[in-house]
């Protein structure tokens, strides 16, 4: 698993080829399998591959352009009502988000990460876009297809000894 969490790297420009609804699937399949507090899985998650809709998506904010050339976004959503521990749901859909992008590095596609929560606008927008009920608070958007280009990764690079402090 290190040599994905080395390679992964945010990819904002794909190609044309679609990403298959076996990949989806398999994606969405590890980020179920992420942690979850009090096991109370939080997430939901809408799959939008329509190109109108995928345009939408990316004028929710600067950030969001990406989504306009993916073949696929995933929506994480955080539902807010029946849960046991509603203060780590934020936690538990952020590690179903990285499972999601660390499978996209296992299939060979590239997928970018882009914040929505916890922007109050941004939210209402991206649920208006998919039309999801109250009680289900869009998270982020998950572009996803397959790269351009070769990414550079950047997680092998980052560990800093001087940020790690022992107590034995």
């Amino acid at each position: 698993m290190i040599e994905a969490i080395a390679k992964r790297a945010s990819v904002r420009k794909f190609t044309d080829e679609p990403v298959t609804e076996d990949e989806v699937r398999t994606m969405l399949r590890a980020g179920m399998a992420a942690p979850s507090g009090g096991n109370q899985q939080p997430w939901e998650f809408y799959v939008v591959r329509d190109r109108a809709t995928l345009e939408r998506l990316a004028e929710v904010t600067p950030y969001a352009k990406p989504a306009a050339s993916a073949p696929c976004v995933i929506v994480p959503c955080m539902r807010t009502e029946g849960l046991r521990f509603p203060e780590l749901a934020v936690q538990d859909v952020s590690a179903a988000v990285e499972n999601i992008l660390l499978e996209a590095v296992e299939l060979g596609l590239g997928a970018v990460w882009m914040g929505i929560a916890p922007h109050p606008e941004d939210m209402a927008a991206v649920s208006a876009i998919v039309d999801a009920p109250a009680d289900l608070e869009p998270f982020a958007l998950i572009a996803c297809g397959h790269p351009t280009a070769e990414p550079a990764p950047k997680g092998a690079d980052r560990y800093d000894e001087s940020r790690v402090h022992w107590l034995s």
